[in-house]
């Protein structure tokens, strides 16, 4: 817990960030997530936010609602429950997973989201290299059941000599050239 929750918190940040910069005529811009359009994409990461607050309390996974434009805000409880020692312990009773990885998982959906969202927009984007690197450690270890999951998509290749955050991307799918 000590070393995760500075690097959840971050990545929420930045990922905040880039949200609150979104303009609202950008809601219909295509992102590299080929499953959403820039709104979708924010409503998805208001129900992450959501969804990882419920399970750090040991609550039931919940179901996605409309977009609310409120991320930063979910943000902040889903921090707020993860803070307590007790969010930490165990296996999650809704996902059957060590709370442990579902704290990494919140951190990669972070770290990539917020990517998808500033490519799409035209933002700049820069993951904090601590975060980047525990999310790259996780992704390796958990890619191939994310691809059966549905979380991941095909890998798309990437020279081995490319730069962390890339190499992050194609393994779970995204082509790090993407443009709008």
């Amino acid at each position: 817990m000590e070393d995760m929750m500075p690097l959840m918190t971050r990545a929420a940040e930045r990922t905040a960030g880039v949200v609150r910069a979104v303009r609202q005529e950008q809601f219909g811009l295509s992102t590299p997530c080929v499953k959403f359009d820039v709104k979708d994409l924010i409503n998805h990461l208001e129900w992450v936010a959501e969804m990882f607050e419920s399970l750090g309390r040991k609550g039931p996974s919940i179901e996605q609602g409309p977009y609310a434009g409120d991320f930063p805000e979910r943000a902040e409880r889903m921090l707020s429950a993860w803070s307590r020692p007790e969010a930490w312990e165990g296996t999650s009773p809704a996902m059957g997973l060590p709370m442990t990885a579902l704290a990494q998982m919140y951190l990669v959906d972070m770290v990539v989201h917020a990517w998808d969202l500033a490519r799409a927009t035209g933002q700049e984007y820069e993951p904090d290299p601590a975060a980047l690197s525990r999310a790259m450690d996780f992704t390796e270890q958990m890619v191939e059941m994310g691809r059966q999951r549905g979380a991941f998509g095909p890998p798309v290749a990437v020279a081995d000599d490319a730069p962390q955050f890339d190499r992050l991307l194609g393994m779970i799918g995204r082509d790090p050239a993407w443009t709008p």
